[in-house]
């Protein structure tokens, strides 16, 4: 697969996301992550072990991991807990982020267990893939959401979406980031530069 890492880092997103999960058609196989300054990376697993995880963590200095299968509370807290042992000051920072996938309806107090175990939720659309199933969920849910803790929204958002995105914005709610992937694809894996540069000017 012919990644375009560089040149999405160059259009100075807050995050670049590599996949770490073997069965997504985005499985990231390189065995670096290219040179990219002034830009967090997060990796994204699905029901991975914990030394699978801290590895990659470790190997590619990711700033985040994405956790999108079934991990529990304790299995977060648990990866933070091994990476503080190792005692690297580049890994002390890492965040942790569970993802939750909503449809037509959510019951929000799923996410109390995860509280004190992670820094951030993500919210994508449930659909056959894990990800990248390129359509949206109905974000008047997220209006129901009960908690301060800070959340990534995802699923299906392109240049269509933008004009809700930007009322979303405008509310208390506590939006980390918004996770664009799909929609923004000339293949899976590479990226359309010019629609994330329209994206990303238009939101910033």
């Amino acid at each position: 697969m012919k990644y375009n890492t560089v040149e999405v880092a160059a259009l100075q997103p807050d995050y670049v996301g590599f996949i770490f999960y073997e069965e997504s058609k985005r499985n990231y196989t390189s065995e670096k992550i290219p040179g990219i300054q002034g830009v967090q990376k997060a990796g994204v697993f699905v029901d991975a072990s914990i030394d699978f995880i801290v590895k990659k963590t470790t190997d590619f200095k990711l700033d985040a991991i994405q956790l999108h299968g079934d991990e529990s509370p304790e299995f977060c807290k648990n990866i933070k807990t091994v990476l503080e042992k190792l005692k690297e000051p580049a890994l002390s920072g890492v965040e942790v982020w569970k993802v939750f996938s909503i449809k037509d309806t959510f019951n929000f107090s799923r996410l109390k267990p995860y509280e004190t175990s992670v820094d951030a939720f993500l919210f994508d659309t449930k659909g056959k893939e894990k990800g990248g199933n390129g359509y949206t969920f109905n974000w008047d849910i997220l209006k129901e959401y009960p908690s301060k803790k800070p959340f990534i929204l995802s699923g299906g958002i392109g240049l269509e979406e933008i004009s809700a995105v930007k009322e979303l914005l405008k509310t208390n709610l506590p939006v980390l980031a918004i996770d664009v992937n799909s929609k923004v694809e000339l293949e899976p894996g590479r990226k359309n530069i010019e629609d994330l540069k329209k994206f990303i000017a238009q939101i910033k």
